[in-house]
């Protein structure tokens, strides 16, 4: 599916299905009843019971809160900037309550949930919940994490780390991203386990993973991919619920960060034609590594038909130099910054590109534009001007850790479509939309074979930012679209 030329030749962005959303655009919203506990009798028609139930079901929302307020009340201790940093997170706080939330609805109490819990570091637990069918087909819920980015309670106006509700919203860290996804799966789960004569043909998993938001190799998803623990999702489709806006996100970037490393030499700034000013030659070479870049990866039509708000973007973030007096011609800069690639293109293949880039830009270093007569990035010796000897410029690109592949979804899926009708349903229209935006761990799961759809039901304005909520209307709203597309699978 990846069609890339080589450096001489303009990339060709791979092609897929095309599809239509059109369909998902029109219908009304549906009202909802309270019920914590449903029995249904059986009924003659080709509706079933099960059905039935799943119609009526509404989100037991004194059962979500006490969930939620407990687990927002951890979010101090479950931020997350990876392995050996300031915040390294305790999931199994958050896995405790969760556990207890579940206990009475396990299959060894008298319940139909299978629950279990599996730890590949100590302390960082993930949980996988499953609700057996008849048959063998499956459907899951996957990436709802529970660890969350930190937050600076002094940029707050409420406490963080505490639930605060305000009319239909819920503030906290993790509210939105992502331990209100954690708290609405929880309580769905268990209120499908209680319902009388409730059966299904699909068998139903959910999954809880740790280590999401920073890097912990083996904790989280990948540690349970890597052990065959959700070998079973691949039979069905898998639902990742860590988006927002509680519409389709049918498309994400790759993110790759990059430094871009500019030799010079120092010398007095009252004699600039003695020196080679790194800051000039970073600026230079960063503006011949963006025209290429956007020369190689234009705005294709496949960005149009997946919603795409912006094409593939490559951009300096930031830049540092070698410290020293303001009269002095500094020696060496660093230019970093990252590239949002949308899943049409490569992520290899661009790097290459970028470091051949790189490559003939140190061939021909002299011939770059300057500023004004006296900047060179090739000079004679100023210790031995005669000797013949020169000075040159140099380049060099290196990657960040930091590296994500995008995904598109796969639009002739049936789960996308029966997502859609659900959210019409429900919503009264379904918006299916892209972002440059990236998530972590879905483009693996996609490659080792997994049909990844993508839904979230916090708020994108206030992912990953200070005064972070939800709303409780929209998580109400989520349990009966949830409800609705298992009922399209059973």
């Amino acid at each position: 599916l990846r069609s890339f030329s080589r450096l001489s030749l303009a990339f060709t962005p791979k092609q897929n299905t095309k599809h239509t959303t059109s369909r998902f655009l029109h219908g009304k919203r549906r009202k909802s009843n309270t019920n914590k506990k449903t029995t249904f009798s059986m009924s003659s028609s080709t509706t079933t019971d099960t059905e039935l139930a799943l119609d009526a079901l509404q989100l037991n929302e004194p059962r979500f809160l006490e969930l939620l307020e407990k687990l927002i009340g951890e979010s101090r201790f479950v931020q997350n900037t990876g392995v050996g940093t300031a915040f390294v997170p305790e999931e199994d706080r958050v896995v405790a309550h969760v556990l207890k939330c579940l206990d009475p609805f396990k299959v060894e109490n008298g319940g139909k949930l299978i629950v279990e819990r599996k730890t590949y570091v100590p302390g960082r637990s993930n949980v996988i919940i499953r609700l057996p069918g008849k048959g063998s087909e499956q459907l899951s819920f996957v990436g709802s994490h529970l660890d969350v980015v930190p937050a600076d309670p002094e940029s707050w106006n409420v406490d963080p780390f505490k639930l605060t509700i305000d009319g239909d919203k819920l503030y906290g860290r993790g509210t939105t991203d992502c331990l209100g996804h954690v708290a609405l799966m929880t309580t769905l789960f268990t209120q499908l386990s209680e319902i009388d004569g409730f059966e299904l043909n699909t068998s139903l998993s959910c999954v809880f993973i740790a280590s999401e938001e920073a890097n912990g190799p083996g904790i989280g998803v990948d540690g349970l991919v890597e052990n065959g623990e959700l070998d079973h999702c691949k039979s069905g489709p898998v639902v990742w619920v860590d988006c927002a806006d509680s519409q389709p996100c049918i498309g994400t970037a790759g993110a790759i960060t990059w430094d871009l490393k500019c030799q010079g030499h120092r010398f007095h700034s009252g004699l600039p034609h003695k020196g080679i000013n790194a800051i000039e030659l970073a600026m230079e070479a960063t503006t011949k590594l963006q025209q290429e870049f956007y020369t190689k990866l234009p705005p294709c039509d496949l960005e149009k038909e997946y919603k795409f708000i912006t094409s593939s973007t490559m951009k300096p973030t930031q830049i540092r130099c070698a410290p020293g007096g303001l009269n002095q011609i500094p020696p060496d800069a660093t230019v970093s910054g990252d590239i949002r690639l949308t899943p049409f293109y490569d992520v290899e293949e661009v790097k290459s590109f970028l470091e051949q880039t790189v490559e003939e830009m140190n061939k021909k270093v002299g011939e770059l534009p300057t500023r004004g007569p006296w900047s060179k990035f090739i000079i004679d010796d100023p210790k031995n001007p005669s000797g013949g000897e020169k000075i040159v410029g140099k380049l060099s690109i290196e990657w960040g850790e930091h590296l994500l592949t995008g995904i598109a979804c796969d639009l002739t899926s049936p789960a996308f479509t029966k997502m859609c009708d659900s959210i019409q349903e429900v919503k009264g229209k379904a918006e299916p939309y892209s972002l440059t935006g990236s998530l972590p761990l879905v483009h693996d799961l996609k490659s080792a074979g997994f049909d990844i759809q993508l839904i979230g039901f916090g708020l994108m304005s206030t992912y990953h930012a200070d005064d972070e909520h939800c709303l409780l209307s929209d998580m109400k709203d989520a349990a009966s679209i949830l409800a609705k597309l298992i009922k399209k699978f059973h």
